[in-house]
């Protein structure tokens, strides 16, 4: 049985190297807040679901809060502040920076991006009041990890790409499915957090 005490996720990720890519090959940086809180002996994780936007690429989608790292900003402050502008949750009074994941590259549409995502790990230490969401962000949802590690949450979703409707693995959230990038980052975490976990493919 995993465990899903936020004590032992704190553990792990501190002593996790992420992996990085080189700052030369990509010429657009972007970083997200993968934010938990802890229930008893259980974790859970904030998603965003993206309002509908005609030129957004991820309309629609389930992801973390996050966005485009501005000039002279660094990739952690871009975090921090999109989590702020995106659904009022000032995450240097309520939130503890615990760790990072796996750097990864975008993809949209099938394709890969010239634009490089940096996950940073924070653990929610109070509840706020309300959250705000702007424009961008139709819903937060807080979802349970362990249904997602276990495969108890498993799904896919169909997309068509180049004419032809295709099937991704992602994870059942009372009826959202968490798909593609944060699919993937999720991933991430999981391997870290309980060696057995493999991704499942359709």
């Amino acid at each position: 049985m995993a465990d899903l005490r936020l004590a032992t996720i704190r553990d792990i990720l501190a002593g996790y190297e992420h992996e990085r890519v080189e700052r030369e090959k990509v010429s657009r940086r972007a970083a997200v807040a993968t934010i938990l809180r802890g229930r008893g002996d259980d974790a859970e994780v904030l998603l965003i679901r993206r309002a509908e936007r005609p030129n957004d690429p991820w309309s629609g989608q389930m992801a973390f809060p996050g966005g485009h790292v501005e000039p002279g900003e660094r990739m952690l402050e871009a975090a921090m502040r999109e989590t702020r502008e995106e659904i009022g949750l000032d995450l240097g009074s309520y939130g503890d920076l615990i760790g990072r994941l796996d750097q990864a590259h975008a993809v949209a549409r099938g394709r890969r991006l010239d634009l490089l995502i940096a996950p940073y790990v924070f653990e929610l230490q109070a509840e706020p009041e309300r959250y705000t969401p702007n424009y961008e962000v139709a819903e937060v949802v807080w979802a349970p990890l362990r249904p997602m590690l276990l495969g108890d949450a498993h799904t896919f979703m169909e997309y068509e790409l180049d004419g032809e409707k295709r099937r991704f693995p992602g994870y059942d959230v009372d009826g959202r499915v968490v798909w593609g990038l944060t699919y993937r980052m999720l991933g991430n975490l999981f391997a870290l957090l309980h060696p057995e976990w493999e991704p499942i493919d359709y």
